[in-house]
């Protein structure tokens, strides 16, 4: 394989890897390992004369063409947060890659494919719990639009998606190895089978759990409103923080009718930074209050921005900080609010934050570099977060998950809020800051795998970017158009039946996570026992 035919290979597996989050069918990612695994092998055929730092720097350059290709899109809040994003992320994926190949260095048979399997899903797991989680580009959410094909994520979640593709890559790459060793394509039939089979089976078992799903449950009406306010042209003086109160009304009044028992509004609506203390007295909870009257039990939920003081740092949190002047500590936050006509205000706090933006990743050790943070609203610096996932309690006693912006893109915390009875997701957000690109169309497919994971019914309110109801089975059962003012009232069902996924978890990254510890064990031994044999 020349060094053109390397870097080409390289280019194809970036490209094809990429095509599914810009909008192509899923299937596309079943061949896309093909011509790096062809890298691997070329490689590996040399015994030991090249070094593997070559696969790296080939392995490199494929992901950062796939992370180039599909998040380019942050440069519209930050061209250095996006430069670091798409190197860093591409970069811990070539290490991954890296580390496959040398236990496919270092031993023989299949353990070296089990290792390209293990340690990709223990990365993607590891970027669901760390500190710079960044799951975006997991393998499995690159079937966002093909839901019929992996209704079975009720299960195993993205990551048996993940597992998947990896999987039909490696056994169709090792029957083509067979086609072109033996000029033949007999020696290929038991494999092709097997591929075909591990292609099938899930697509089948998936129509069939499609077809079963029926949406049962009692109904509620939501009311999506969605202002369409620009981020980056917006102000946060008083004036314009009534004239953003006053069109948030507007709009709710123009759809607001008897059967609405939900009004669900965006994130940060408010961000000029309400006391916790003293919600209750602010006009605007008032104004919004009348909003739920003339139904009993309708409410409203709505994103703010938020904050609690600590005076003389009594019980303070590990995410405050100190006032200019010592007196006191504070915690800032993303917050989600619920308030109907009884009842307190109620408060969610967004608790994944984004790295770089809403807080600084190892903070600890990088606490320093927390002044660089970057401005996306009201807030600056790492902002507060709640101790444990709390749904809001409606006055009918419905239970309702409040899911930030981000944190959708985690099926396994918000799968806690539905562990504690939550009956429906309603995720707010705002993805204008990406402006007309695929990320707020990426960031909607993937509430598709939370309702199929979870088996719920998501009700999503965008500032701008796609509002819109996704059913049990992840189909989209209404949607609001790009950068438009619009109000949409669409009915949902309520489930409390929990689902595999729902109770386990990423299981599949938990043995992952297991096998990867023995795998790095069997590999520094077995580098030592060479070095012990060949001291020189």
């Amino acid at each position: 394989m020349s060094k053109t035919m390397r870097f080409l290979a390289a280019l194809v597996t970036g490209v094809m890897l990429s095509l599914p989050w810009l909008g192509f069918p899923g299937w596309v990612l079943f061949i896309a390992w093909i011509p790096l695994l062809a890298i691997d092998s070329y490689y590996l055929s040399l015994g030991g004369k090249v070094k593997s730092i070559h696969f790296w720097a080939y392995a490199f350059l494929a992901f950062l063409v796939w992370n180039a290709l599909t998040t380019w899109w942050i440069v519209h809040a930050t061209v250095m947060g996006a430069i670091l994003a798409i190197v860093v992320n591409s970069l811990l994926m070539s290490i991954v890659a890296w580390l496959a190949h040398l236990l496919r260095r270092n031993s023989t048979g299949s353990v070296g494919y089990i290792g390209w399997v293990v340690f990709w899903l223990t990365f993607e797991f590891f970027h669901f719990h760390w500190d710079i989680e960044w799951p975006w580009l997991t393998l499995g959410n690159g079937f966002a639009n093909n839901i019929k094909m992996v209704q079975w994520y009720e299960y195993t979640g993205v990551l048996g998606g993940s597992l998947w593709v990896l999987i039909v890559n490696i056994l169709l790459f090792s029957s083509l190895g067979r086609i072109l060793s033996y000029q033949s394509f007999r020696p290929a039939i038991v494999p092709l089978a097997v591929v075909l089979l591990f292609l099938s089976v899930p697509i089948f078992l998936s129509h069939m759990i499609y077809n079963q799903i029926q949406d049962n449950g009692e109904t509620r009406t939501v009311l999506l409103v969605q202002p369409n306010i620009d981020p980056y042209s917006e102000t946060f003086d008083d004036g314009a923080v009534n004239d953003k109160l006053m069109k948030f009304i507007r709009l709710t009044e123009s759809g607001l009718e008897d059967d609405v028992d939900y009004i669900i509004g965006p994130e940060t609506v408010f961000e000029q930074n309400w006391d916790e203390e003293q919600l209750e007295t602010y006009p605007a909870i008032h104004q919004l209050r009348l909003l739920t009257e003339g139904k009993v039990g309708r409410a409203l939920i709505i994103g703010a921005s938020t904050y609690r003081i600590y005076p003389n740092g009594v019980n303070k949190t590990s995410t405050a900080r100190d006032s200019r002047d010592g007196s006191y500590s504070f915690d800032r936050y993303n917050t989600a609010l619920f308030t109907s006509s009884t009842g307190a205000v109620q408060t969610y706090h967004k608790s994944i934050l984004v790295s770089g933006v809403e807080k600084m990743p190892f903070s600890r050790y990088l606490g320093f570099l927390e002044k660089f943070i970057i401005n996306l609203g009201g807030t600056t610096g790492s902002l507060g977060i709640q101790d444990e996932p709390e749904n809001f309690k409606a006055p009918n006693g419905d239970l309702i998950a409040p899911i930030i912006c981000y944190e959708s893109v985690f099926g396994g915390y918000l799968s806690k809020f539905v562990q504690q009875g939550a009956g429906f997701i309603t995720v707010i957000t705002n993805d204008g800051w990406w402006k007309n690109t695929p990320g707020y169309r990426q960031h909607f497919a993937f509430s598709r795998f939370r309702a199929i994971e979870t088996r719920r019914y998501v009700a999503r309110a965008a500032n701008t970017g796609i509002s819109g109801v996704i059913g049990q089975r992840g189909e989209i059962v209404a949607s609001t158009p790009w950068w438009t003012e619009a109000v949409e009232k669409v009915q949902l069902k309520l489930n409390d039946k929990l689902t595999f996924y729902v109770k386990y978890g990423d299981f599949l990254g938990r043995i992952s996570m297991f096998m990867a510890g023995l795998l790095v064990f069997y590999l520094i031994s077995g580098t030592l026992r060479k070095g012990k044999k060949n001291p020189h």
